[in-house]
Formats: C-alpha cells, sequence, structure tokens
C-alpha cells in the first residue's frame, strides 16, 4: 500500500521563517557527522526571494559548516516545498546536491517545527530555542509518525546551554567533517 500524501504546512511566511533553528532531533544522514552536537541551521532571505542556509555542528570541539541556497520548488504553489541546494565537496565546490526541505507543520508563533521529505528518509524537528518541551516533542514525533515516517530512527541531537558561538570555536574550514560523514564518522 503506497504512503498518504502528506500534508505540507501552507502559506509559509518565509520573512518569519529566517533566523536560527536548533535541531532538536534528526534522521541519521550521511552529510552529517555521527556524533555532531549543537546542530543548528540559519535562514537569511536574499533580494531574490531565495534563502541562504548556513548549517552548522560542532565535532570534537571545531565547528564544521556547509553553506548553500534554499527556493521554492514550485514558484505558483502556495504549499512550503522547497529545494536546497548544497554544493560538493563544501572546500571545493564542484557537485550540486538538491534536496526536498519540506515544512510538515510549524507552529503560529513560528518556534517549532517538523520538516521532512517525500521519501521519508529525512526528518528534523527544528525549534527556536536549544531545548523544546517534552510534551511538545512527542506531539511532533506523533504527526511525523502519523505522515508515514517510522520515528524510531529519530535522535536526540545534545544542544548546549548557553550554544557555541561560532567565532569562539576552532572551525574545520577544510570540511573534512564532511568526508568524516560519508564514511561513517
Amino acid at each position: 500500500m503506497a504512503p498518504k500524501e502528506m500534508e505540507i504546512v501552507k502559506n509559509l511566511d518565509v520573512k518569519r521563517y529566517m533566523g536560527r533553528w536548533y535541531e532538536i532531533a534528526s534522521f541519521p544522514s550521511l552529510f552529517q557527522p555521527k556524533n555532531g552536537v549543537n546542530t543548528r541551521a540559519t535562514y537569511t532571505l536574499n533580494e531574490d526571494g531565495t534563502v541562504q542556509v548556513l548549517n552548522e555542528t560542532w565535532t570534537d570541539g571545531k565547528r564544521g559548516y556547509i553553506q548553500g541556497t534554499a527556493y521554492k520548488a514550485d514558484p505558483k504553489s502556495d504549499e512550503a516545498k522547497l529545494k536546497v541546494k548544497f554544493y560538493v565537496p563544501p572546500f571545493l565546490p564542484l557537485f550540486p546536491i538538491v534536496g526536498d526541505y519540506w515544512v510538515l507543520f510549524i507552529d503560529e508563533d513560528y518556534q517549532y517545527a517538523l520538516i521532512g521529505q517525500p521519501s521519508r528518509k529525512y526528518l528534523w524537528v527544528l525549534c527556536r530555542q536549544t531545548h523544546l518541551d517534552e510534551e511538545i516533542y512527542n506531539q511532533l514525533v506523533k504527526r511525523a509518525a502519523d505522515e508515514g515516517y517510522d520515528v524510531k530512527k529519530l535522535h536526540k541531537t545534545p544542544q548546549a546551554d548557553p550554544p557555541p558561538e561560532a567565532e569562539n570555536t576552532p572551525q574545520d574550514t577544510k570540511g573534512i567533517w564532511w568526508i568524516k560523514s560519508l564514511l561513517g564518522k
């Protein structure tokens, strides 16, 4: 039996969505280190309507990051279905990698969100704060399960309080974290 069609947020207020989001939990991904902590995304609206994406994570005390661009998959649609494009490897941007970024749920105050994509291989629980109330987290997990996600694969992301500042930590500027993540480390 084919999975049901996912419910997608309609009429996302992109300006309100901009800013920093902390990863509360996610499915493991080839594109993130397994032992990454303090993972977060910062979104900035560009003049042309696209969104600058900065994904950061800390591994062994070093900041790793990758930058990309997000844009509406269908500019005529009112659904929050975006495409996100990164170039890899980040230290020598040769190959574009494009993925789906679907906003499955966002609260009315734009403080927490559930992000997925059509294959249901990737899932993220995001919050404006480094920690999310357990009851709200459980509601988001239930929503994801109702959308056909195997929520047993969700892993909570350790977050420091207060979060680290990029300026105060050594950076993995060569993109080694990206290679390590592809090797499963």
